[in-house]
């Protein structure tokens, strides 16, 4: 089996880069991972709290979308009214080293890319390093 494949490699992968960073970049998408684009009723609230709990331990958040930039004043009024972190929307953060066209991120929640198992390895992170960090073994 591919290494990546097992999901409890990819939850170590990003225990160890949360520990050695101090926070992970998390990269969403916008249209049918936290927002009902054909307003269907869909609900996003999983996804949405998984979010707002990352953001209360530290990490940083990209929205990477399809969508244009005529429509990221519409997007940061959703993300606003309804408590969802975001730093960027479709583009690097600062400081990192990387200038290719991909954004980079530790992890992506997207609903078209596998969402529920990206969603599945970043609820067991945060389990962990909240764990450890109520156990004093991470800072």
């Amino acid at each position: 089996m591919d290494y990546y494949l097992n999901d409890d490699n990819a939850v170590n992968r990003l225990v160890e880069e949360w520990k050695k960073y101090g926070k992970i970049i998390i990269a969403y998408d916008y249209d049918h991972t936290v927002f009902d684009y054909e307003q269907k009723g869909r609900a996003y609230n999983d996804v949405m709290n998984l979010l707002r709990k990352c953001k209360e331990l530290g990490a940083y958040f990209i929205v990477f979308t399809c969508c244009g930039e005529d429509e990221y004043d519409k997007i940061r009024n959703y993300l606003n009214e309804n408590n969802l972190p975001y730093d960027k929307i479709n583009e690097n953060l600062e400081f990192v080293q990387f200038k290719g066209r991909k954004v980079y991120y530790n992890i992506m929640l997207d609903d078209r890319s596998g969402l529920s198992s990206a969603y599945k390895v970043l609820l067991k992170t945060i389990k962990i390093i909240e764990k450890e960090k109520e156990n004093s073994n991470y800072e």
